[in-house]
């Protein structure tokens, strides 16, 4: 059977109070509308100005929860996305303390996208691939009390995991009666890693089909994808640039820094709009993490993207 989640009410928090929207049995389909994720605070007509407005207590409006029928603890809840639809525009921005290089880039930006085709624009660096997926999808955690979307945790949520895209197949570790599905965040396309902190963030459509695996435990959730990882890419190469050191993050930072600079050296583009193109485009990579405490992390940019 088919339904469709209100999209009229959301919700802000994890919550164990939340009163669910929707009530399923196990193997029914719901449909979703969302909202993106400063919940109609940016438009198409926004500029980076509406950045230091922005009511934060109204990020992350999650549609649902939809209550499954016979879920509880110890179960495991298959999420299958059956399709995911962009509504035409989103954006992408650097706010200031957030990211991954919020030092280097503390100053407010906004970048507006057109969703319309397969591909988007970053004026004429870059072709974006335009690859939806949800950001967040999650059941609610145990014993939660008013609790932020992000981060993420063992019951999903914030993950940001952009291989969720129509195909693919999510599972929840259930943590409450009923699962309490919920999901929202949803972004037109997005590197792994999404370093500036946004990727397209986007209103968007979509259907899942959700079912129970009875008595099956898993620690944290899992994913499947139908195919090669970046198809739309792979043809064209890579170039990759690393940091190498004896902590993670900070490779992570090393590595993205050494991008930035490359972005900038071989194409007219400012240092902010290479962090935007990374956030959506480059991929992080953990190359190797057993030599003796010093690691390598790589961020690899498919030069398909590039115009």
């Amino acid at each position: 059977m088919a339904h469709a989640v209100p999209e009229d009410q959301v919700h802000y928090l994890w919550d164990e109070g939340n009163e669910p929207t929707l009530r399923i049995a196990d193997g029914d389909e719901i449909s979703v509308r969302t909202r993106e994720v400063s919940d109609g605070q940016l438009t198409p007509e926004s500029t980076a100005d509406a950045l230091g407005g922005l009511d934060m207590t109204r990020l992350y409006p999650l549609v649902g929860p939809v209550f499954v029928e016979g879920a509880g603890p110890g179960d495991t809840l298959k999420v299958e996305i059956l399709s995911i639809e962009t509504q035409g525009w989103g954006w992408t921005a650097i706010l200031p303390g957030l990211g991954l290089l919020s030092e280097e880039f503390s100053e407010p930006y906004l970048r507006i996208f057109d969703l319309t085709g397969e591909t988007t624009p970053l004026d004429d660096i870059a072709n974006i691939p335009v690859e939806p997926f949800f950001g967040t999808m999650g059941v609610c955690p145990a014993g939660a009390s008013a609790q932020q979307v992000m981060p993420p945790g063992i019951f999903g949520g914030n993950m940001d995991t952009r291989q969720l895209v129509a195909g693919s197949t999510l599972y929840l570790p259930v943590q409450a009666e009923g699962a309490l599905f919920s999901c929202g965040d949803a972004h037109g396309a997005q590197g792994d890693g999404e370093v500036c902190v946004t990727g397209i963030e986007a209103p968007m459509a979509g259907t899942f089909r959700l079912s129970l695996q009875k008595g099956r435990s898993i620690p944290a959730p899992h994913w499947s994808f139908p195919g090669a990882l970046t198809p739309r890419v792979d043809a064209g190469g890579f170039y990759a640039t690393t940091g190498v050191g004896g902590d993670l993050y900070v490779a992570a930072q090393d590595a993205m820094r050494a991008m930035i600079d490359y972005l900038t050296s071989i194409r007219p583009v400012s240092p902010e709009d290479a962090y935007v193109l990374a956030s959506l485009c480059v991929d992080l990579k953990i190359s190797e993490i057993v030599d003796a405490g010093e690691y390598i992390v790589s961020a690899a940019l498919p030069l398909a993207v590039l115009a």
